[in-house]
C-alpha cells in the first residue's frame, strides 16, 4: 500500500516550539529569535515545498522555507509577477 506523506511531517521544524518561527517584530531580540529559526531551515529537506506553500497561500507571518517575512515578501511580489508573465504568454 502506497502511503502519500505530507511534505510537513519530513519537516525538521516539525517538533519545534512553532513560536520560534512567528517572532514578533524583525529588530531586537526578534533577530536572534528569526537566526534559531534559519538555523532549523538548514537542516530541513523540504524547504522548497515550504516556501511554494508559503508563496501560494501568502503566508505573511514567520519564517516559512528559509525566508524571513521581510525577505519573502519581496520573493512573493517576484514570484507573483512571474506568475502573472507566464500566464499572459
Amino acid at each position: 500500500m502506497l502511503t502519500v506523506i505530507d511534505w510537513r511531517e519530513l519537516s525538521a521544524c516539525r517538533d519545534s516550539d512553532p513560536d520560534l518561527f512567528f517572532p514578533i517584530g524583525s529588530t531586537g531580540p526578534a533577530v536572534d529569535q528569526i537566526e534559531k529559526a534559519l538555523a532549523i531551515c538548514a537542516s530541513c529537506s523540504v524547504t522548497e515545498e515550504c516556501l511554494q506553500y508559503a508563496l501560494e497561500t501568502n503566508q505573511e507571518a514567520g519564517v516559512w522555507g528559509a525566508y524571513a517575512e521581510d525577505d519573502r515578501r519581496r520573493l512573493r511580489k517576484r514570484w507573483l509577477a512571474e506568475r502573472r508573465r507566464r500566464r499572459a504568454s
